[in-house]
């Protein structure tokens, strides 16, 4: 992933600063939880308990966030703003999917899309 653009309704952006850094936080966790992160259990247990074997995204990973704030007011919120913490982690993953899909033809469906699943999925396509 080079650029993500990510326009979220966040009511009133109290603190637009916080905001952005909200969405920007919630696409790299997006980013992580739809290419890198994986529970490998062995006899249940896991096998990849420790942040040396559990990947997470890091510095390197992360691409170009553009955060575009759209103000609304939502009377039910507190001062008009809405939650911003987690909504920005749930378009991540369908649309790293949707760009795989459209770069390879394969439609992946299971998380994380790692090259290695990406490779299969065009193997298999390929082997029909």
């Amino acid at each position: 992933v080079r650029r993500v653009i990510a326009a979220h309704d966040v009511g009133r952006a109290i603190n637009p600063m916080h905001t952005e850094g909200q969405i920007e936080g919630g696409v790299l966790q997006g980013i992580g939880y739809a290419l890198l992160e994986e529970v490998v259990l062995k006899d249940g247990k896991f096998a990849n308990a420790s942040f040396l074997d559990y990947r997470l995204p890091g510095p390197m990973d992360q691409p170009t966030i553009e955060a575009v704030i759209i103000e609304t007011n939502d009377p039910s919120g507190p001062f008009g703003a809405k939650g911003v913490g987690e909504p920005p982690i749930v378009p991540v993953a369908p649309a790293i999917a949707n760009a795989i899909a459209d770069a390879t033809g394969v439609r992946l469906r299971e998380l994380p899309m790692t090259p290695e699943r990406v490779w299969r999925a065009l193997r298999d396509t390929l082997s029909l």
